[in-house]
């Protein structure tokens, strides 16, 4: 009779599954028991029900597209192929695609990385930054095409036109949009004279806001050293990033209305400022008006004005004085600096040089005796208009 080893019959055996179609496209339910994720990235785990179970694994080349985590409890729908893994004899359901039972992939990733973002204090209120009231300048993260856009910068240009807006132009959707969304928060933080940022987008499914649900976006915004408003989809989207952020907006335009003033309503309240100072100010002229009649008419000092016009006579006349003792105190120090200025003229040299003198040097040093020169030297004559150089042809 044939004897075949236990290779072989494993071998033989796992072909035999491969020839059946109806397991090598086959979507399996139960919940997840046993769960690993080992470092290589490869998952390995049992699906069970209540009288059966079944060995599983999902290679790291299918599991990096899962928005989710696996956990043990979770109940997931799994899409792949039965095989049989030769090595051990045991045949095992290998996982190309997973989703949660129930509830969506996404919303289950949503909640996770909620869950563990609050745990580590991001969405915590004491963390979140003010949003100054009147910013010089806004930068601004989103697709620098469509509506949002477009709302955004005709809204600050009308309520305050003097925040200049800076547009990061970013990718908002599909796989490349949350590396995206980091690079032009990291770029707009690190312009120091940016006030505010804002990062979102307009509405979508789920699905197209999924970059706004990510771990790396997420702690982005919460790195950011400037304030950011989030702006992320209609006012029913709510997203990771709106719970990191500093401010949260329903609506791109409700942001750029977060984000400035109104001038309009600035200036009517200066307005109103202004005139409630004026009104107080006319108060209390009045009532200080008030207090000198009634001390002028009422008090014991009624009747007594020739004493008051006497104390004006009195005050006005020392002013006289002081103004008259002012007046000459300058004339004389007038007079007294005009004089050292004609005694100081009257010593100058070029007061001797204009009475027809004048100065001679050899090499800068003052001439004043022949045998400081010698025939052949050059001379310099100093006059009270010029200066002369001359040759010396004899001494």
């Amino acid at each position: 009779m044939a004897v075949l080893t236990v290779s072989q019959v494993n071998t033989y055996i796992k072909s035999l599954f491969e020839e059946i179609p109806p397991i090598q496209n086959i979507y399996i339910k139960g919940e997840i028991s046993n769960f690993k994720h080992y470092n290589r990235g490869h998952m390995y785990f049992t699906l069970k029900d209540s009288r059966s179970q079944l060995k599983c694994v999902m290679f790291s080349g299918d599991n990096y597209k899962l928005k989710f985590e696996p956990e043990n409890g979770m109940k997931v729908i799994c899409f792949g192929q039965i095989g049989v893994y030769e090595r051990d004899g045991v045949y095992q359901l290998y996982v190309r695609d997973m989703q949660v039972e129930g509830v969506g992939a996404l919303q289950v990733a949503f909640e996770q990385l909620k869950e563990k973002l609050a745990q580590e204090g991001l969405f915590s209120e004491s963390v979140k930054k003010p949003i100054p009231k009147y910013p010089r300048k806004i930068g601004v993260a989103t697709s620098n095409m469509g509506a949002a856009v477009e709302d955004i910068k005709n809204i600050i240009t009308r309520r305050f036109p003097l925040a200049e807006i800076v547009i990061a132009p970013t990718i908002v959707q599909g796989d490349l949009a949350a590396p995206d969304i980091v690079k032009s928060l990291q770029i707009l933080d690190s312009m120091e004279d940016i006030d505010t940022i804002i990062v979102g987008r307009g509405g979508g499914s789920i699905e197209d806001l999924w970059a706004f649900n990510t771990e790396e976006v997420a702690r982005a915004v919460y790195a950011c050293k400037t304030p950011v408003i989030s702006a992320v989809g209609h006012e029913t989207d709510t997203t990771i990033c709106d719970f990191v952020a500093d401010l949260r907006a329903p609506t791109p335009s409700a942001a750029a209305e977060l984000a400035v003033p109104d001038t309009a309503n600035e200036i009517m309240m200066l307005n109103n400022y202004s005139a409630a100072l004026e009104d107080m100010m006319h108060r209390r002229v009045e009532n200080e008006e008030t207090k000198l009649d009634y001390i002028r008419t009422k008090s014991a000092l009624s009747g007594r004005d020739a004493f008051f016009d006497n104390l004006l006579e009195r005050v006005m006349a020392t002013d006289k004085r002081i103004t008259l003792a002012y007046k000459s105190r300058v004339e004389s120090a007038e007079h007294k600096l005009l004089g050292s200025v004609r005694a100081l003229n009257a010593l100058s040299p070029l007061a001797v040089l204009s009475r027809g003198y004048s100065i001679t040097k050899h090499d800068g040093r003052v001439i004043s005796k022949k045998a400081d020169t010698h025939i052949g030297d050059t001379i310099q004559i100093s006059l009270s208009d010029g200066e002369i150089r001359a040759e010396v042809t004899e001494v």
